[in-house]
């Protein structure tokens, strides 16, 4: 069964909009109240479900914070309100609590007029699907408030920013420390505004804290993990040895040198990688997605670690880590998960992980990446009508077969539909910037050539 609300990462739009409404969002919590009381969780007599909640500094979170918490109430499930904390915070919070649930009101690296809901299991893992179906069901059946000796309590949270601080310096090895480092932080006025300069500080570093004034409006607006430049200049400006950019709700990192060059998800966990296969402690290989850069697949080859590349999503990287039984995975837009170090994909986790392979190897991380090169990439979107089928258009892929055999093994042609947006990613990646380019656009325009044609035809 198809779902209609949740996408790849809970549910997600405009606020105000379908399907981030306040009807439809104090129905979600009922419905997944509902669900949670279905569930054997082996409680004692009169003992309810707790779910925990927390938010990014979105305007929105405010309202959307209250009606799901009414949905729970209603259901009869018991609230913990945590306030603004990153969306891995909370995910470590259920299982340190052992709470049944939690939820995160974020849209992550978007702009504050979308916000949407993520969902985690008693695990501090994402939902999965069949759980998400039962709780769309259940969208469809009218809310019965328990009754008043039966409704659900609602409480704040203390000392969960304290409790995650800590949690992040335990990742991080007791032998080592970051004194000497000068690091710039910026936090995109998100989630970690509050925690990130912290845990950097309370190991060593002479931590510049930037981006970290959230007015309900700011996250994520020019800086943040999708936009270093901000965190670039201010590299720069205070003579510092590195900066990490997170974004609005903590889960993705970026990292640039002292010179303000940029490096991305793919060269990070090649450089964890790297250093845990020579410490002996990387188990199995490294997780990438379909975009990950073929740089990096070569560089882990010549390493002999194994690398599996998974559909682009932060859950399908986990669902194929798990089903290898590895630990280290991501992709390109910063989001890393260390499976030996959190459930699901951490900002600061991650950025301490390359940290840590920078101390113990006394390198920079310029010097870290030496051996590795990315590949040119280019990237073009292209507007088709809904449900164009690129992959059985022999027209399409006549184009795709040329460019993968001029490419050879240097080089490699993705095309992807996008899951939100009526559009198909045309990508192409290799050693040779003119190829690169030449083939993406060829084959960006003879997608849109079959697009015109079947737009005329209908």
């Amino acid at each position: 069964m198809k779902k209609k609300y949740f996408g790849t990462d809970g549910i997600r739009g405009r606020v105000g909009e379908f399907p981030i409404t306040p009807e439809i969002i104090l129905h979600l919590g009922y419905a997944a109240g509902k669900v949670l009381l279905e569930s054997d969780w082996h409680l004692k007599k009169g003992e309810k479900p707790v779910v925990l909640i927390g938010k990014d500094t979105r305007v929105s979170g405010y309202l959307l914070e209250s009606a799901l918490e009414a949905g729970f109430s209603a259901a009869g499930v018991d609230v913990l309100l945590s306030g603004p904390l990153p969306t891995p915070a909370i995910a470590y919070l259920i299982r340190a609590l052992r709470l049944q649930a939690g939820i995160v009101i974020s849209a992550s690296h978007n702009p504050f007029v979308d916000n949407g809901v993520k969902f985690f299991s008693s695990e501090g893992t994402k939902l999965p699907d069949e759980m998400e179906l039962k709780i769309e069901m259940g969208l469809d059946i009218p809310i019965q408030t328990m009754p008043s000796v039966k409704l659900g309590k609602v409480q704040r949270l203390k000392d969960a920013t304290g409790r995650y601080i800590e949690f992040c310096k335990s990742s991080f090895p007791y032998h080592l420390d970051l004194r000497g480092l000068r690091i710039v932080i910026d936090c995109a006025h998100g989630a970690t505004y509050h925690i990130a300069g912290h845990v950097l500080h309370e190991l060593g570093a002479d931590v510049v804290t930037i981006c970290a004034n959230p007015d309900g409006f700011n996250i994520n607006h020019q800086c943040g993990a999708t936009h270093c430049a901000t965190l670039q200049s201010a590299v720069k400006e205070h003579g510092a040895d590195l900066g990490i950019a997170l974004d609005g709700d903590g889960d993705r990192v970026i990292m640039v040198d002292d010179n303000g060059a940029i490096y991305d998800g793919d060269l990070l966990i090649y450089i964890i990688a790297k250093h845990r296969y020579r410490r002996g402690a990387l188990r199995g290989g490294v997780v990438g997605t379909l975009m990950t850069n073929l740089a990096v697949e070569k560089a882990l080859m010549k390493l002999d670690i194994p690398f599996e590349r998974s559909n682009v999503g932060d859950r399908y990287v986990l669902e194929l880590l798990n089903k290898n039984r590895w630990q280290l995975g991501g992709e390109s837009s910063g989001h890393i998960v260390c499976l030996d170090k959190h459930t699901t994909g951490d900002g600061i986790i991650s950025a301490l992980q390359v940290l840590h392979a920078l101390r113990d190897s006394k390198l920079s991380l310029k010097e870290a990446s030496s051996d590795i090169k990315l590949f040119p990439q280019r990237l073009i979107n292209v507007r088709v009508a809904k449900g164009l089928n690129h992959i059985s258009n022999a027209s399409i892929q006549a184009v795709v077969q040329q460019a993968e055999s001029d490419l050879n093994s240097e080089g490699r042609v993705l095309l992807r539909a996008s899951g939100t947006k009526p559009l198909i990613r045309v990508m192409v990646e290799g050693s040779n910037q003119q190829k690169v380019d030449y083939w993406a656009e060829e084959i960006a325009n003879a997608v849109r050539e079959i697009a015109q044609r079947e737009s005329k035809r209908s």
